[in-house]
């Protein structure tokens, strides 16, 4: 399946992960408790009664999961610093432990001859700064970027490459409109303050990581195409307004410079110094991508099954829809592998040349295979991988500058709300024992790699 699927000199190859999702050892270090934490405990919020307080235990075993990376070939490993792990409290000093925690995992992945390349922040906020408002309040902001230079401090001279927010979309949106993650908000549209500070938190952030002398900076940002449901004028007036929400609301300031369709006048100020901030000139952008949306205009029977069993209040603008006809995931996400490549020509045709080189910083899909015999024949993903990477491919030959690509996940992890019910690693977990299995997808990944490195013209 790998034939002629080739990628040029210098492409970046990478795995991703994230701190709550496999850590564990919640207890462990100094580490403070994060609203996912905390989350966990209210009844009913997590699938199944999960939590991550043992995930992968990946704090003890990342000498175990740097020796897969290695195995597996990639160059970069993209990994999220636990906030409360750096500052329990969300303030102040370092707590040692943590740091030097971080220092092991770096350290191991440089001797291994990967390079790291931390998210600052993947949703595990510090629960004491939520108790004094969490993100919608703009003290954040000042903590975040204390939070940031003290990692740039400790760790610019050893990381090439900086993320500074994963997903800001996700947290004001599933955490704060609707609800469904961590801190467990229902505030709809008075969430958007939360967007704002996220935004300018990243500017901030950026600013204080030159400042400590790190280089390559960037931000995850989860993007996908907004399909109308119909051609109908009420379905396309909807998805234009879902579009503006999901996609650009949380772009158009960071290379714009500016808020789409006068959003910012919903913005708590001072919103034109702020986007100034915002719009700190970035080294890369970072695009998660999994899936088209399908939308139309609000007909009052909200479907579940296209907002991952979310159920949307009433009075919305616009509705999801369930996009037919595509395979789908375990998950039940749609695989389309041309919305891929559509997202990234959309970004080109938008923002020009203000658009920064792109990383895919995640794409991957839930696969729940189990190991038959000590092997997990996951040949649903190995298509969907092959799928989307051509995509990918054929966007870059249409001259969209993308640099690198992160596959989400290493391994099978905590899924925030679905607990451990959907697995979207190449390495099978098995959450009893946490013994790691590689699985056949895994396998194809290391020979994509390996081979599109020997390709004519690579070094």
């Amino acid at each position: 399946m790998t034939a002629e699927l080739v990628f040029p000199p210098g492409f970046r190859w990478g795995v991703s992960t994230s701190a709550y999702q496999i850590e564990g050892a919640v207890a462990e270090g100094g580490r403070g408790p994060s609203t996912w934490d905390t989350f966990c405990t209210e009844p009913g919020k997590i699938l199944n009664g999960d939590t991550g307080a043992v995930a992968c235990d990946h704090y003890h075993r990342y000498a175990e999961d740097v020796a897969l990376m290695r195995e597996l070939g990639v160059d970069t490993y993209r990994f999220s610093f636990s906030w409360p792990r750096i500052q329990p409290s969300g303030r102040g000093p370092a707590v040692a432990a943590g740091l030097d925690f971080y220092d092991r995992l770096i350290d191991t992945l440089l001797g291994a001859g990967i390079q790291p390349a931390p998210t600052l922040y993947h949703w595990d906020t510090p629960q004491a700064l939520e108790d004094g408002g969490g993100w919608l309040s703009r003290d954040i902001t000042d903590r975040f970027a204390e939070y940031a230079g003290i990692l740039g401090a400790r760790f610019a001279d050893r990381v090439p490459l900086w993320i500074t927010i994963n997903e800001p979309m996700v947290l004001t949106l599933m955490g704060y409109s609707l609800g469904a993650h961590a801190p467990g908000k229902e505030l709809l549209f008075d969430a958007l303050p939360v967007a704002h500070h996220q935004l300018l938190a990243h500017g901030r952030a950026v600013q204080a990581l030159r400042a400590a002398g790190a280089t390559q900076i960037g931000i995850a940002s989860n993007h996908a195409p907004t399909w109308p449901a119909s051609d109908s004028a009420e379905d396309k007036e909807a998805a234009a307004l879902y579009d503006n929400l999901i996609n650009w609301l949380f772009a158009d300031p960071i290379l714009l410079g500016e808020y789409p369709n006068g959003m910012g006048d919903a913005m708590p100020g001072p919103v034109a110094d702020d986007l100034a901030v915002i719009s700190t000139p970035l080294d890369f952008f970072g695009i998660n991508h999994y899936a088209p949306v399908s939308v139309g205009a609000a007909t009052g029977q909200a479907d579940t099954a296209a907002t991952d069993g979310v159920l949307l209040p009433p009075g919305l603008p616009f509705e999801p829809r369930t996009l037919t006809g595509y395979p789908t995931t375990d998950f039940g996400w749609p695989v389309v592998p041309d919305a891929f490549g559509e997202i990234l020509r959309i970004f080109k045709e938008r923002y020009g040349d203000r658009l920064p080189p792109i990383y895919i910083t995640e794409n991957g899909c839930a696969i729940n295979d189990e190991p038959v015999d000590g092997v997990v024949d996951d040949q649903r993903r190995i298509s969907y991988l092959d799928g989307y990477l051509r995509s990918l491919r054929a966007a870059m030959d249409d001259g969209i500058d993308v640099r690198g690509y992160f596959q989400w996940s290493l391994m099978d992890n905590f899924e925030w709300a679905a607990g451990y019910s959907q697995r979207f690693g190449l390495v099978h977990v098995d959450f009893e024992t946490q013994e790691r299995t590689p699985k056949a997808s895994y396998h194809w990944m290391r020979e994509l790699i390996a081979q599109s490195r020997q390709a004519p013209g690579r070094k």
